[in-house]
């Protein structure tokens, strides 16, 4: 690209906000250090590259852009005078690493004063030693401050779903502990049960017939479907009827065991014909034993079941034993962060799961989403503040993955709509919120993902759309320049 010189005059720069302030000495001193250079439609400085020269517009437009895969979005386009860009952290010197954090072209001729990072540097600390250490405390505070209340974003998160969780867990293993002990009791009765049956005048075959009963019960109960209230108490009373009129006493505390594991009428009249009369009542409390063994070791395995699922989805939330940037399944992570949430989504709220699983996995910090997801369902279900449906639907949009997050809350009211990014900004009651929920989740989405974070809302339908790069070389969060 044809770079041509042209005279600096003192005076120009005057003009500009930047230099509105200094004296005829240090214009003279500005002049005689930079350059000005005319430059044609085309690309100055690309992201990436050793920041060398610090730009300041004359005349002219640029163009800003972040680099989002293999092409280059745009974040700014600009004809103000006096707009700069390039190499202004030079000041910092080698305290950070010294590279454009942006590409810059110019779509017209255009005019730039220019000056060397290391003559940007000089100058600053020559004529502003005071500014330097202010803009240093300022940098590095603001990153240390950015560090820290995304850190106590998290915490907050964690605790909230370090409840939920214990809550979550607590229910399964409350009913595994319950289930293995009247499991206890039901094997005690079996071996009762069993001691009386082998010293009873009964023949081989018959306690051959009654061992091939209770396998084929067993495998009943494995198959067995879950009937309604009604149903259940129906078929409850038909088989107590049943009991009773073959002489069974206690046929009502029999009956919802047996219709519990799918055992009709049909099956007991097999097993009244199996086995001779005076056998009958003896052979239905062994296999109601039977019946109730297989139905809570069910209870156990379903319980042991819930706790590991709950374990897995703590750990695919958490992702401790993954790399922090890696290619993964988008639904993996909304779906374990929607089973760590389950607890605090409540009953009342119907979520709704729209997965297109035909999307691509894609390049991200999954650890950092879910905590993005998680900030946004938990707005969600505050907004709604009782029953209300939660869909979350993922979707191609322009050659991007969108996640969509949509309530039937009463919606942002349009006066502080431009607001709720800004940090600290919060519409929840003191104590109820810290206002770092979608700043910070701006910030993951924007800044380390190179993504989109937006938001519309009417009463009963408010969205926030996560756009994602299918290819984005995620970066770490970059400082944003002034052009």
């Amino acid at each position: 690209m044809t770079v041509q010189p042209s005279p600096c005059d003192p005076e120009e720069l005057r003009s500009l906000f930047l230099f509105e302030k200094l004296t005829d000495d240090q214009l003279g001193q500005l002049c005689r250090s930079g350059r000005v250079e005319v430059r044609e439609a085309g690309p100055v400085y690309a992201e990436g590259d050793p920041a060398t020269c610090f730009y300041v517009l004359l005349e002219g437009t640029v163009v800003t852009s972040r680099r989002v895969g293999a092409d280059d979005v745009e974040i700014n386009r600009t004809s103000q005078r006096g707009v700069y860009a390039g190499a202004f952290q030079a000041y910092l010197d080698d305290q950070v690493p010294q590279l454009y954090t942006n590409s810059m072209r110019v779509p017209v001729r255009s005019r730039f004063f220019v000056l060397s990072a290391q003559e940007f540097s000089r100058i600053v600390h020559d004529w502003f030693p005071m500014a330097v250490h202010l803009l240093e405390g300022l940098f590095f505070g603001n990153r240390t401050f950015q560090q820290k209340v995304s850190q106590r974003e998290r915490l907050l998160a964690l605790g909230s779903l370090s409840a939920g969780l214990t809550h979550e867990l607590n229910n399964p293993a409350a009913a595994a502990l319950r289930a293995t002990s009247a499991l206890r009791e039901r094997v005690a009765g079996m071996r009762h049960k069993l001691k009386i049956l082998a010293g009873g005048p009964y023949r081989q075959a018959d306690l051959d017939t009654l061992v091939g009963i209770q396998e084929r019960a067993a495998e009943r109960v494995a198959k067995a479907e879950q009937l309604g209230p009604l149903d259940a108490s129906d078929q409850e009373d038909a088989v107590a009827d049943w009991l009773d009129g073959h002489g069974i006493a206690g046929g009502w505390d029999l009956a919802p065991v047996f219709v519990q594991a799918g055992l009709d009428e049909e099956w007991l009249d097999q097993v009244a014909a199996a086995v001779d009369a005076e056998l009958l009542e003896s052979a239905l409390r062994w296999l109601n034993y039977t019946v109730e063994t297989e139905l809570l070791m069910n209870e156990i395995e379903d319980s042991t079941a819930r706790i590991s699922g709950l374990v897995n989805a703590a750990r695919q939330y958490s992702q401790l034993d993954r790399a922090p940037y890696q290619v993964v399944d988008i639904h993996e992570l909304l779906d374990s962060t929607l089973q760590m949430l389950a607890g605090k989504i409540g009953p009342e709220v119907t979520v709704v799961r729209e997965f297109d699983h035909t999307l691509p996995k894609v390049p991200a910090f999954p650890g950092e989403l879910n905590q993005v997801w998680t900030n946004l369902i938990d707005n969600a279900v505050s907004a709604m503040d009782g029953p209300g449906t939660l869909t979350v639907r993922t979707s191609l949009d322009r050659g991007r993955l969108a996640v969509d997050f949509l309530d039937t809350g009463p919606g942002v009211p349009p006066e502080i709509r431009d607001r709720i990014f800004e940090p600290f900004f919060t519409t929840k009651p003191v104590g109820q919120g810290t206002g770092l929920g979608l700043d910070i989740s701006w910030r993951i989405v924007v800044n380390k993902h190179h993504g989109d974070l937006e938001v519309t809302s009417e009463p009963g339908n408010t969205r926030f759309r996560v756009c994602l790069p299918l290819t984005a070389a995620a970066t770490p969060d970059a400082e944003e320049t002034s052009a």
